[in-house]
């Protein structure tokens, strides 16, 4: 397994000497500029394609939609296509919809990719004020966009022209005359007619571009940013530079998404490089955006033009009123109940060696549930703490106490609102006959088909019946991760969030259904959509107030319920939450 770095280390490095790392982006550092992902094109080009054979009209953004997916995703395995998620899906589904044809290709990808789609987000104009104040010297892309041309020019007036497919041998010249800023598209530009996204395109690099990327390998270290690794050319371009002398002096560093696994072409990358000597390690990231403004804010005498340009929003002074209490009719209910009180403080740990999420994640199981975790610059948890003794032993230097931010909405405190989601769940469940689970992107309350205690689930089973069971005739599939089929069953749930709006806090709470196990959910569509199908605006209001009478415990309007993640006192190792039982509503302005 690669070696992980957590985002403070990899921080520190970078800051040091900005002008010795490299930068490799993919696809996923313009989606937070508003474009699509290659997975979000594949969907699109799938969707083209099936429209086209079956003669049916899915809107673009009906793709968004699991059942959808489904069924498009079975007309195209039933023809042969490439599994989801294989390597040559991308180029495969080009070939099919646009053969050798590169002006359609051009045109298609110029409307995907159109510049009026492009709204530069922090990260965007963070990376264009370090190419333009020279902190990055050369960046490679597999992207076709103009969104790191843009962002050059928005933070400092400057332009900034690419190498790509046409013009390429100049590239590598650049950078042996040290001529930069250099910035390579390795696939090309979709303004001009060179652009590679059919097999044959993909099966090699241009020589000229791939040179100048070798070069680079053998005198920088690479940051690479937005990029799963499922192009086997550039992949193979690294593992060039691994087989050269002075590999990435530097280090080669693979930014990932916190939860998502690492990919298996990565994974084997990085082992190897770090056999050979390479500081080859992978960082868990919330976000491009979070991890550019993290190195922004750290990297001293900035120059005060562009930084003004990069945080370009400021705290100011305004008053805007609200709109007067409506009256008339009709009356909306929201699924959302006030949290009155927040927990204010937590456990912060300190290691003699660093911990990252693969540990917490550990150290969460093998103690079912009694330990919550969530880590930035430092690792915070919630539990007793003679359970954190006893989990890290003499690994653990300190327990101290940290407060928590007051806006956990804010871009580098999104790992705050998992930990008061998963810890919220905890408190619920610990006397409801539901189970607490997280994922990497929601929390959920599951009613618990071994409760002793199946009349407290009352108020759901009157609704709906059964609250769990069996999907008739459903096993999940066999792979090589899972070997033996599993039979699929069901449980009515309920996903959790936390938001605020216009200062107040608020628990969301959204009726759903769980699967186990989980990886079968996409096969159980049907059995979803035929459970779900009369959970229309009636039913749906029932089901809310069932959920809030199992959440709280009561069915009495206006009343405030205290509930703790733990036994024992509330303090910083437990944390507790104050809950309103009337759900917010709206009415409509009187006239």
């Amino acid at each position: 397994m690669a070696e992980l770095i957590d985002q403070a280390e990899l921080t520190g490095l970078f800051c040091a000497r900005p002008q010795n790392f490299a930068w490799f982006l993919g696809a996923g550092t313009s989606r937070s500029a508003g474009l699509p992902t290659a997975t979000d094109v594949i969907w699109d080009l799938k969707r083209r394609h099936y429209c086209r054979e079956e003669n049916q009209e899915i809107a673009r953004q009906d793709v968004q939609n699991e059942a959808v997916q489904a069924r498009i995703q079975a007309f195209m395995d039933a023809r042969g296509f490439p599994e989801q998620w294989a390597d040559d899906e991308y180029a495969t589904y080009f070939e099919k919809i646009f053969g050798t044809d590169r002006e359609r290709q051009r045109r298609y990808l110029k409307g995907m990719l159109s510049e009026d789609r492009v709204a530069l987000s922090v990260g965007n104009r963070v990376l264009g004020a370090l190419i333009s104040s020279g902190l990055t010297r050369i960046v490679f892309s597999t992207n076709f966009d103009t969104v790191v041309e843009k962002g050059v020019a928005e933070v400092s007036g400057g332009s900034l022209s690419a190498f790509h497919l046409e013009g390429s041998s100049a590239a590598n010249q650049a950078l042996n005359n040290e001529e930069f800023p250099i910035y390579c598209k390795l696939h090309g530009d979709f303004r001009y007619d060179s652009i590679k996204n059919l097999p044959a395109d993909l099966a090699r690099q241009n020589d000229a571009l791939a040179a100048c990327m070798v070069n680079a390998g053998r005198r920088f270290g690479f940051i690479i940013a937005g990029y799963s690794g499922r192009d086997a050319s550039i992949m193979k371009l690294l593992r060039t530079v691994l087989d050269g002398d002075n590999a990435f002096p530097h280090g080669l560093f693979w930014t990932g998404l916190k939860g998502s696994p690492i990919p298996p072409p990565v994974n084997q990358l990085l082992e190897e490089a770090a056999a050979k000597g390479v500081n080859a390690r992978y960082a868990e990231i919330e976000t491009f955006d979070t991890l550019m403004l993290r190195l922004w804010r750290n990297i001293d005498n900035k120059p005060a033009d562009l930084n003004a340009k990069v945080q370009k929003t400021g705290s100011a002074s305004v008053s805007i009123p609200l709109p007067v209490t409506g009256q008339a009719k009709p009356l909306l209910r929201f699924n959302a109940l006030p949290i009155r009180e927040l927990p204010q403080r937590c456990l912060s740990l300190s290691f003699k060696t660093p911990k990252e999420w693969a540990d917490l994640r550990e150290a969460r199981h093998d103690t079912e549930g009694q330990l919550i975790f969530t880590r930035a610059d430092a690792v915070w948890c919630w539990g007793e703490r003679e359970a954190v003794t006893a989990q890290f032993g003499d690994d653990l230097v300190s327990v101290s106490e940290a407060d928590l931010p007051s806006d956990f909405t804010e871009a580098e405190n999104l790992h705050v609102k998992g930990f008061l989601e998963e810890a919220i769940c905890a408190a619920i469940a610990r006397d409801r006959p539901v189970l607490s689970r997280t994922t990497r992107s929601s929390a959920f309350l599951i009613a618990d088909p071994h409760t002793e205690d199946a009349g407290a689930l009352g108020p759901l089973s009157r609704i709906v019946g059964k609250t769990s069971g069996i999907v008739p005739g459903l096993f999940s599939a066999v792979t090589d991760e899972h070997p033996q089929a599993e039979q699929v069953r069901w449980s009515e749930a309920a996903r959790i969030s936390i938001d605020m709006k216009n200062g107040a806090v608020w628990l969301l709470i959204d009726p759903d259904i769980w699967i186990w196990p989980a990886r079968a959910r996409q096969d159980a569509v049907e059995f979803l959509d035929q459970r779900r199908r009369d959970r229309l605006n009636s039913k749906y209001n029932e089901l809310l107030s069932a959920w809030v009478q199992i959440i709280l415990g009561t069915d009495q309007r206006g009343v405030d319920v205290r509930l703790a993640a733990f036994d024992g006192s509330e303090d910083a190792g437990n944390p507790a939450f104050l809950i309103g039982s009337r759900t917010a509503f709206a009415r409509r302005l009187g006239r």
